[in-house]
């Protein structure tokens, strides 16, 4: 019982970190006080260990040797790498669902892409795009596409990517001096995956995943991380 309850708290306290990694509550590199963490977030101090340690396996945060954790830092080599994975990963899923998708896999893709545009209308598109009620659509839209892969293990490991990319996402979502049409990206993707035009489809995914990590590459961001590192 005691178990089931410990657990039931780390899962509550990864949720809580995690979240407050991914909006930058907690910045790239910041360090995390466990004690302070554990009268903060009103858990077990075991709790956030647990929690930590699960992050860490996940990539959102680093274990120091006897010096705790540090919120995962973000860096150039790292969003690149991060990137091409992801693109790679997420072009076999997309692929596959192309392949096997039925009417059932249209009408998903339809409705998350209806919802995710709705939200995007207010207050403005920028200020759209780092609510929670978008965010989750747009994570919705995301998964709606390549839902009727028939791989498990490809489903795991682009879970894992999204998660590790939406931290850089919602970085880059106030740092867009480009002013990108995010709108018309998502529409130009569902249009060619709706029409099983893989070779378009698989090509407005590229462009779309990069647009983002260009902006963060061309960012104040990442250049005072390249600075330090050279430094």
């Amino acid at each position: 019982m005691s178990t089931s309850h410990k657990l039931t708290q780390a899962e509550m306290a990864r949720h809580l970190i995690r979240a407050e990694i991914l909006d930058g509550s907690l910045a790239p590199g910041a360090k995390l006080n466990i004690k302070s963490l554990e009268g903060r977030l009103n858990v077990s101090l075991g709790a956030i260990r647990e929690a930590l340690s699960r992050l860490s396996a996940e990539g959102m945060v680093t274990a120091e040797s006897h010096r705790g954790y540090r919120v995962s830092a973000v860096s150039a080599e790292e969003l690149l790498d991060l990137t091409q994975t992801r693109i790679d990963i997420e072009s076999l899923c997309l692929s596959q669902a192309i392949q096997n998708g039925d009417v059932e896999w249209e009408t998903r893709i339809v409705g998350a892409a209806h919802r995710m545009e709705r939200l995007q209308q207010s207050p403005s598109d920028t200020e759209a795009r780092i609510t929670e009620s978008w965010i989750q659509a747009h994570g919705e839209f995301h998964e709606a596409l390549v839902s009727a892969c028939p791989s498990a293990w490809l489903h795991r490991m682009r879970t894992l990517l999204y998660e590790q990319s939406e931290r850089y996402r919602r970085l880059s979502v106030p740092l867009d001096t480009d002013h990108r049409d995010v709108r018309e990206e998502h529409r130009r993707l569902m249009d060619a995956v709706l029409r099983r035009d893989t070779p378009a489809a698989l090509q407005e995914l590229e462009r779309h995943l990069l647009a983002t990590a260009q902006i963060i590459l061309r960012s104040p961001l990442l250049q005072s991380t390249r600075a330090e590192s050279s430094g």
